[in-house]
């Protein structure tokens, strides 16, 4: 039992839950970027095509995007300790797997449980925020994890090129998959679903974060389904993350092939510049995070996430679109890393928003929006693999993602996270907080 003045300190668990939030974003973006940096490798051992090497990059965001709501679902009732831990050590099993396929359907089939096994990660750790910060934090939140995964992402093709030079690729996915089992069995022994139950969360921290929450963190109430469909807000949400992770996955997939085969980059700056956009999208996480939280305080909900959102989505068309039309390669490779960058900006703002929308439940919601971005993932290396393969066309799809973007920007005219659309009935049982909207 700690003295008064003890108690009176508030104590910062839940910067600790944050940081296993970002070692969680480290591992998968190491594990999701492995193979597009060792695709030549793969299609040469096991004789593919780069059409089915598109299908093959696609099979892990179908999966990914079938199994995303249920499993944001199962964390909202069964809580983010268990769901993550499983998430973790499902991924993990068939990234190591992946390194032992003998054939292109053995491959597939693994790429495709792999996007099952992970589905969900991404809600499930937008619902351990909502438990975990009040409003005010959680877009700094949002923006820190995703600077761990892009950090890592961007890092990664540099350090398999290394690799690649002394180790076969088989190898790679199973010291990269190795990884994840060490933090799955730490977060299953350390975290616990809310402040509440976690004895390194004293009163002082469990009063602030209640204090400025909109929602409880758990509920017992059904999802209202109708509800959410009919949302004019959740609509234009999930159709701006379709423009917005159309655009993300090629950068993790027929990037390094783009610069390699057009711009005529190899080896070690082939390696760097592939994750180029990965790595700039470091700062454009934090600052995006910071930048949404600060005009939410000053503005309200409408201005710090639609206004940030939609400048983030505007810049990287404009950014693309001089990237691909240069015809300097310098220029084009660092003008396709601040269109990477400029797109992930606004990630704080979106997931935030999710949690601003959904309240007790943000990991069906969030799950809703991130399963429309993956039906772009699912789009988008199948285009680029086909005009590439049949048409020799690499211009044609890059000015059609740019101008997704633009599009994508107009969408957060539609969101509201302050306004009359904000809520739906019976999907959070909470009240908003008292800020401007």
């Amino acid at each position: 039992m700690g003295t008064p003045h003890m108690q009176t300190i508030r104590t910062r668990a839940r910067y600790k839950v944050l940081g296993m939030a970002v070692l969680l974003a480290a591992i998968t973006y190491t594990d999701r970027v492995c193979i597009a940096v060792t695709a030549p490798d793969i299609m040469r051992d096991l004789h593919l095509s780069q059409v089915e090497m598109s299908l093959v990059f696609s099979a892990f965001t179908l999966a990914y995007a079938l199994f995303e709501i249920p499993t944001g679902w199962w964390g909202d009732r069964m809580g983010t300790r268990r769901v993550l831990t499983r998430i973790v050590a499902w991924w993990s099993s068939f990234t190591m797997l992946t390194g032992a396929a003998a054939n292109y359907g053995w491959l597939l089939a693994t790429r495709f449980l792999f996007g099952a096994g992970e589905a969900g990660a991404w809600p499930n750790v937008a619902r351990t925020f909502s438990a975990w910060f009040p409003i005010g934090e959680r877009g700094t939140a949002q923006g820190i994890f995703f600077m761990g995964a892009h950090l890592a992402g961007g890092l990664t093709p540099v350090l398999v090129t290394v690799l690649l030079a002394h180790l076969p690729w088989r190898a790679l996915f199973a010291i990269f998959g190795s990884v994840g089992f060490l933090w799955a069995m730490f977060w299953y022994r350390w975290f616990r679903d809310t402040p509440g139950e976690h004895p390194a969360a004293n009163a002082g921290e469990r009063a602030y974060i209640e204090a400025g929450r909109a929602a409880p963190a758990r509920t017992e109430g059904r999802t209202d389904w109708a509800a959410l469909l009919a949302n004019r807000s959740v609509a234009a949400l999930c159709l701006m993350y379709f423009t917005q992770s159309y655009g993300f996955n090629f950068y993790v997939t027929w990037l390094p092939a783009y610069l390699r085969d057009v711009r005529g980059y190899s080896g070690f700056p082939l390696g760097m510049l592939a994750g180029l956009p990965l790595t700039l999208s470091v700062l454009a996480d934090l600052f995006g995070g910071i930048a949404t939280d600060r005009l939410t305080r000053r503005y309200g909900l409408r201005i710090g996430r639609a206004a940030v959102g939609g400048v983030s989505l505007a810049a990287a068309g404009m950014f693309l679109l001089a990237g691909t039309l240069t015809p300097s390669a310098v220029a084009c490779a660092i003008l396709i890393g601040l269109a990477g960058a400029a797109s992930n900006f606004l990630l704080g703002a979106a997931w935030s928003t999710c949690i601003d929308l959904g309240g007790a439940h943000s990991g069906v919601l969030s799950a809703a929006m991130n399963t429309s971005g993956q039906i772009g993932g699912i789009l988008c290396p199948i285009v680029f693999g086909y005009l590439v393969q049949h048409r020799a066309n690499w211009t044609l799809p890059l000015c059609f993602m740019a101008a997704l973007y633009l599009a994508g920007a107009l969408c957060w005219i539609g969101v509201r996270p302050g306004g009359r659309h904000s809520r739906y009935p019976n999907l959070s049982n909470g009240k908003h907080s008292a800020e401007r909207a």
